[in-house]
């Protein structure tokens, strides 16, 4: 019974009271922001959360279950065109090589250069070097989180653009789908590094399972998409839970978070499949009513000590450092021919958002001993900065509607 209690105030801390806010300002921020904010504020507070028994047992499942789902529908959308108009054609459609080259400009460049500054000056502060791994490690793990894209939450700020502002919002969606692939692999990838050889060693039939697992997933998607283009819902439905269960339980065997896998799980499945269930509508829900807990809880955890005003101020350095890059690194290398600076400097205002990929990120590198106290704290804090001017820094950069700037 004190579980069930625990859980009703843990819904209403960070579901229903978030939920308010967001409708009291009009959904000018994203909401996947405002429970972090409540978690944060509590944090820095010291509200004796504990005492009601928060975190909740069940809130956390609920809402590790819902970040799971997140991860898979963020897969999924890899073979969706979530914001698809007439207004989308109306910009050059770029060739594959130049879209992949602007996405990994985008992506290396912010990247790089937040690398380098954050080993220069940000490790050898106080509290900023990570429990594990060495500092080349826990500085290429903050530069990958300044360099991240947040692609739900980009889809929604896009779907709510002006018709005339669409097809930049669109071309800045397929480089966040490169980029949010590149983060998972890039995050796999720093675990492996963080665990140097204990990767190679000590690997069981557990693991070997989970490789051939993957294996069997990716051919069986490829004979799917072949032979059962279209094959009644429920096997669909079905294929879904087993494929995100798989990925998840593939990934955590081969000593990587279950959310790498969930992810990958989902860019996994037969897109003519993946374009007959309903991926905006569970994202969504999720987004609204489930993960709240989670972003909650991730700010909740926040050392609140660490949370001083150098870390704020940390905190508004990385801001810069994420913005700049970003938006230099397209303007530089724009994603398509032809592009005006302001629709260069639309998209790079709109790629900065951090959101939930950077808050998922950071919680994953924090777990896993990657980054510290400090670290996570400044991060969290980046992830509302960044999110929260995304808007206004598009509207500011974009101008006035005018059809010219779409030509």
């Amino acid at each position: 019974m004190e579980n069930v209690t625990a859980l009703f105030a843990d819904a209403f801390i960070f579901v229903l009271v978030p939920w308010g806010l967001w409708q009291l300002l009009r959904r000018s921020i994203p909401i996947a922001i405002l429970p972090i904010l409540v978690g944060i504020v509590l944090a820095v507070l010291h509200f004796p959360a504990s005492k009601v028994g928060i975190p909740s047992l069940y809130g956390d499942y609920i809402g590790w279950l819902a970040v799971l789902v997140l991860a898979f529908t963020a897969g999924l959308e890899m073979w969706q065109n979530p914001t698809h108009s007439p207004e989308a054609e109306s910009l050059p459609s770029p060739t594959l090589g130049r879209l992949l080259g602007g996405a990994l400009v985008a992506l290396g460049v912010p990247f790089v250069i937040g690398t380098i500054l954050v080993k220069l000056f940000f490790l050898p502060l106080h509290g900023w070097q990570a429990p594990h791994g060495n500092s080349w490690i826990g500085a290429m793990s903050i530069g990958l989180c300044i360099s991240v894209s947040a692609l739900p939450v980009l889809i929604g700020i896009v779907r709510e653009l002006e018709p005339v502002y669409r097809p930049v919002g669109q071309l800045a969606l397929k480089l966040a789908v490169v980029d949010d692939a590149a983060l998972w692999i890039g995050l796999a990838i720093l675990q492996f590094g963080a665990r140097g050889s204990e990767a190679l060693h000590g690997w069981t039939g557990f693991e070997g399972l989970a490789v051939l697992l993957l294996v069997g997933m990716a051919l069986l998607s490829s004979w799917a998409t072949r032979n059962l283009k279209n094959p009644p819902i429920w096997i669909i439905w079905a294929a879904v839970p087993a494929y995100l269960a798989a990925g998840s339980w593939a990934s955590h065997e081969l000593g990587l978070h279950e959310l790498i896998g969930a992810y990958f799980a989902g860019a996994l499945m037969p897109p003519r499949w993946v374009r007959r269930l309903p991926v905006e509508a569970v994202g969504t829900f999720s987004l609204i009513w489930l993960a709240p807990m989670f972003f909650g809880h991730s700010g909740l955890r926040i050392d609140g000590d660490a949370l001083t005003w150098p870390s704020v101020l940390a905190s508004l350095l990385l801001v810069v450092i994420a913005i700049v890059t970003k938006i230099l690194a397209v303007w530089i290398f724009p994603p398509a021919p032809g592009l005006t600076n302001r629709q260069a400097l639309g998209i790079g205002s709109l790629l900065q958002c951090k959101g939930l990929m950077e808050i998922v990120a950071a919680t994953i590198l924090h777990a896993h001993g990657m980054i510290s106290e400090f670290a996570f704290a400044s991060l969290m804090v980046l992830a509302v900065i960044s999110t929260t001017l995304t808007g206004p820094m598009f509207r500011l950069v974009s101008g006035r509607s005018r059809p010219e700037t779409v030509a």
